[in-house]
């Protein structure tokens, strides 16, 4: 997956990905924010209910660069600059620490904090040139306990007392014997002191902290200042102790909310436009008014106080593909957390890009991985396989040393996207595949492949094939695209993906990096290869530019040709889909197309294959013991000699698996054994289905002969799809309960009575034909639907006291791991957006004078398509452009003699695309829209920069790797598929307009 619609910040903050509320739960807010996402553009059908909400007294606001179509609904419209939404966040909590916590403190506030934030939670201060900077989390191992987990048990203060207190609830009690039954969120006697300002033998600390909003560095992306604040400070166990405060001080440090007695640089007032928080200081970053900002601010903090919580900020692409995306979603759920509103109804986050949410995860996850056969399965991020494999990787004109904080300790020195890419791999961080420079099945053939693996990674014999990308051994050679437009709609760097991984004619204008840049660790090459693909296999119902370029295009069904099932975070039901009629002539389901290639397969392997053993190497993964493989959040790489490498501790994890290759189509057509034997893994909650897999061979009928003789048979969509369903706590309330019911075994709360209404429901695929059915509350989701409610994320946690898969089980604002740290992110921090000028040397924004005009080229989904599907309809086409075309302003227009309709090029290192230009007033000035995934298979002329075909909006994008999003092995941040990886992002990418000065030829 590209993770690009997935928000680091959510693994970051909750330790889930995307748990958001169905749209039905808008109704409930009292206070409504559009931040980042066209509700009646892109959820269209759900736009109802924000549009009715308002007429029982909901608040809207809008924060959009441009007068879009959700706009129209705004009581209030805010409109930033784009990118700096972070800097309008920030300066709203500002004002809400300020009138809220310290000026009035606010009891629903300061007692939701307590509870269920890390604000409480005690941070060691690590000495820096003669002051203080933030370091780790205090761990019950830091005071003395050599107990079970201790390096997972994270420390308060008690009010009460005085005394240092461990908590319940932190990772150390999820995974210990001795944590059964207190992982949880009671307090219990224990009152977390929030701040050590009036602490009694605390005292008063300078501490350095970063900020990237100057130009004291590369500014946008480099080690920008320093800012001097205070904060309160005590030791622990005498005056040889660890120094420590408190996440919350540390917080209003970050946001600049001084208080009497500390030292440092704070802010005169919310007009001093030069210090970082304040509202003045924002509106010199994004043009909104201060008084806006402050009253904003206000209005939100007030209803949520008196509504108890209910104000919601839907938000999307807008504000999440940018380079620093999290750390304005951060920002964002920082207003949300200081105000009590996450795990209410009618409040919270509400993040919508894409159709997330697949509610009969678990029984999907077990097909889809054939799990219930073999484990592990090998997952993939797409973002760094595409990276290295497209060759993108040689075009970074920089080291990530500047993106780091200027308080970093110079880790990253030298040290390229691609070396942080295979540094993570190596320390078990993210998956990588092809994991090694040799073949795995040659590997398992020792007597100990896991030692003998070890022992030569060691020796320098054995390499990870992210070290050396171009090697021929190295290359993917056959890609199948399944129903993926991956060239006309998701490949980020289009013309990177056109010359590197096809090897076909390409607009590519980029010059690769030079020698000072190159890599460190990752092998470079002198000629990069061109064309590395050997087959390019497309299933797909139309033809696209995927299958334009592909290789062998197999024709599929469409969604009224097939059966199949569908869910969505939109609403609360799971849906089928029926056939209408049979796919026509060659067509056929995806079920279909992949089962007869998996028996043809079979066929081949007698005499080529047979049974061979597999050495597979896995992440350190979120939601098993596997994230507390790396204590302390510090970043060892064997390779350099930290350490030395462990397998599933300071490296990926190493299994062998025996695949008889003989038998894939066989064992496709049938559930496999795994089911009963080793149960079904949920959220760290493993579910046994005994009684459903007897059920499914009732119901479906066995398997007679051959390898998977006697088991449940799987060899129509039907039965795959009835299998999903039975193997889901949330179609299947047996599970569900059974779930809860070990939930409470380890939390000790009362849980499973969520479920019990729906113990004996079991959804079959004749329900969801029938009418779409709701589904059944479960430890699946962090949310409840039991009595009918209206389903809303981490309901669960705030009301039963279940902890957060994260750290401390608290939803976190501070993150100590040590790249967190380099890159200046440990806590919540305004990042603008990247300067291409000066990272790859882009023009400046602005008209130059020459008849052409460098923007900010943004990509946003399109109303009259979804993704490519749609575009090339002929009425869509008559009704618009009649092809492509890019929205600009018409102060932009006018700098380069454009009128609205004429043809334009966009041209950058990236690429050269070609359209007509959309001149409207709703454009601000400096900023162009390409909307998302226009193909280029109608009416695309030929350039004037290059002589060929103008591109796709993908022609002038390119993937770019953030360091942060490559952790791993380490609580929350730890990887799961579509959890946590690096993002596709591409919002910053700025573009030259130029009028075209001759006729279009094709």
């Amino acid at each position: 997956d590209w993770y690009a619609d997935l928000p680091v910040a959510s693994p970051q903050v909750f330790g889930d990905q995307t748990d958001v509320p169905e749209s039905g739960d808008w109704w409930d807010a009292a206070y409504l924010m559009m931040w980042g996402t066209n509700v009646p553009v892109t959820r269209t059908p759900d736009a109802h209910w924000m549009t009715e909400a308002r007429y029982r007294g909901q608040k809207v606001v809008v924060v959009s660069p441009d007068y879009a179509d959700h706009t129209k609904f705004a009581d209030e419209w805010l409109h930033p600059h784009p990118g700096t939404d972070g800097a309008l966040a920030i300066a709203m909590g500002h004002v809400i620490l300020r009138e809220f916590f310290v000026d009035r403190p606010t009891d629903f506030f300061t007692d939701y904090v307590r509870t269920y934030t890390d604000l409480p939670f005690l941070v060691t201060l690590a000495e820096r040139d003669g002051a203080w900077v933030p370091d780790k989390f205090v761990r019950a191992a830091d005071l003395g306990d050599t107990g079970e987990g201790a390096a997972w048990k994270t420390v308060v203060l008690d009010a009460d007392t005085g005394l240092p207190a461990v908590p319940n609830g932190s990772l150390g009690f999820r995974w210990t014997d001795a944590g059964a039954g207190r992982w949880n969120l009671d307090l219990g006697a224990t009152v977390p002191l929030l701040t050590l300002h009036a602490y009694e033998s605390a005292e008063p600390r300078e501490i350095l902290l970063p900020r990237f909003d100057t130009d004291g560095g590369v500014h946008g992306q480099g080690r920008g200042d320093v800012v001097r604040r205070g904060v309160p400070a005590t030791r622990l166990g005498g005056p040889d102790g660890p120094l420590v405060t408190t996440v919350f001080d540390l917080l209003l440090a970050q946001y600049g909310v001084g208080r009497d007695g500390l030292p440092g640089a704070w802010p005169a007032s919310y007009d001093d436009p030069d210090t970082p928080g304040t509202p003045a200081w924002q509106e010199a970053h994004t043009s909104v008014p201060a008084a806006e900002a402050v009253r904003i601010a206000r209005e939100f903090a007030a209803t949520a106080e008196e509504s108890r919580g209910r104000c919601m900020i839907l938000m999307g692409a807008g504000t999440n593909h940018w380079f620093h995306s999290e750390t304005i979603y951060r920002a964002f759920l920082t207003l949300l957390l200081l105000t009590g509103c996450q795990g209410r109804n009618g409040g919270g986050w509400a993040h919508y890009v894409g159709q997330e949410k697949c509610r009969p995860v678990t029984g999907w996850a077990t097909l889809a991985g054939a799990t219930d056969w073999q484990r592990p399965p090998r997952q993939m991020i797409g973002t760094g396989y595409f990276f290295l494999n497209s060759d993108q990787w040689r075009y970074d004109r920089f080291t990530a040393d500047v993106l780091a904080s200027p308080l970093g300790t110079g880790r990253f020195a030298g040290m390229t996207g691609a070396d942080l890419l295979a540094q993570s791999a190596r320390a078990g961080w993210m998956p990588s595949y092809p994991t090694f420079d040799r073949n795995p099945l040659d590997l398992a053939d020792s007597a100990d492949p896991e030692a003998d693996a070890v022992a030569e990674l060691k020796a320098g014999t054995l390499k990870f094939a992210c070290q050396d990308p171009d090697a021929p051994e190295n290359w993917p050679r056959v890609m199948t695209l399944w129903r993926a437009n991956l060239l006309g709609s998701s490949a980020k760097g289009a013309e990177y993906f056109a010359k590197h991984l096809l090897g076909t004619h390409h607009s590519l204008r980029a010059d690769e990096a030079p020698p000072e840049s190159r890599p460190r660790d990752v092998v470079w090459r002198d000629e990069a290869p061109e064309g590395k693909l050997d087959l390019l296999l497309s299933l797909d119902f139309r033809m696209t530019s995927s299958t334009l370029l592909s290789d062998v295009v197999l024709p599929a069904a469409t969604w009224y040709e097939k059966h199949d099932l569908s869910s969505t975070d939109m609403h609360p039901f799971v849906h089928s889909f029926s056939p209408a009629v049979d796919p026509p002539w060659q067509a056929r389901s995806d079920f279909d197309a992949f089962h007869a290639i998996a028996r043809r397969l079979s066929e081949l392997a007698h005499g080529h294959l047979g049974t061979r053993r597999d050495l597979v190497a896995t992440p350190l993964g979120h939601d098993t013991p596997g994230e507390t493989a790396q204590p302390g959040g510090v970043a060892l790489d064997w390779a350099r000699g930290d350490c030395e490498p462990v397998p599933g501790k300071t490296m990926p994890k190493l299994t062998v698996v025996e695949r008889d290759y003989t038998a894939v189509g066989a064992k496709m057509a049938a559930l496999g054994p795994l089911v009963e034997q080793l149960g079904l893994p949920a959220k760290g909650v493993t579910l046994r289905a005994d009684r459903e897999v007897e059920a499914l061979r009732q119901r479906n009928g066995a398997v007679r002969g051959g390898p998977a003789d006697g088991r449940p048979a799987l060899d129509t969509a039907v039965k795959a799809c009835d299998t999903i369903l039975a193997l889901a706590g949330t179609t299947n309330g047996r599970l569900a309960v059974q779930g809860f019911r070990a939930l409470e075994a380890r939390t000790g709360r009362e849980l499973a009575h969520l479920a019990a209404e729906h113990e004996g429901k079991r959804v079959t695929y004749a329900d969801t034909q029938a009418a779409p059915v709701p589904v059944i509350t479960s430890p699946e989701w962090s949310g409840s639907e039991s009595g009918g409610r209206r389903y809303a994320p981490f309901t669960v946690n705030v009301e039963h006291l279940k902890p957060w898969h994260t750290l401390t089980g608290r939803q976190h604002f501070f993150l100590d791991h040590d790249w967190m740290h380099e890159l200046g992110e440990a806590l919540p921090v305004y990042r603008p957006p990247l300067d291409m000028n000066r990272l790859f040397g882009e023009p400046a924004l602005g008209p130059d004078g020459r008849r052409e005009v460098t923007v900010r080229y943004l990509t946003p989904h399109n109303k009259w398509s979804i993704h490519s599907e749609y575009q090339d309809n002929l009425f869509m086409l008559s009704l618009s452009r009649g092809g492509q075309v890019i929205w600009m302003s018409v102060a932009d227009a006018e700098a380069i003699g454009v009128r609205d309709n004429d043809w334009i090029e966009a041209v950058n290192r990236n690429g050269v695309v070609v359209a007509r230009a959309v001149v409207s007033h709703r454009m601000p000035t400096g900023t162009v829209y390409m909307h998302h995934a226009q193909e280029r298979t109608v009416n695309v002329p030929v350039t004037e920069t290059t002589g060929r075909r103008g591109g796709i909006h993908n022609s002038l994008t390119r993937v770019l790797l953030k360091p942060t999003h490559l952790i791993g092995g380490y609580a929350q941040l730890s990887w799961a598929f579509n959890y946590l990886g690096p993002t596709g992002n591409q919002r910053d990418e700025v573009t030259v307009i130029r009028r075209r000065a001759q006729e279009v030829q094709y």
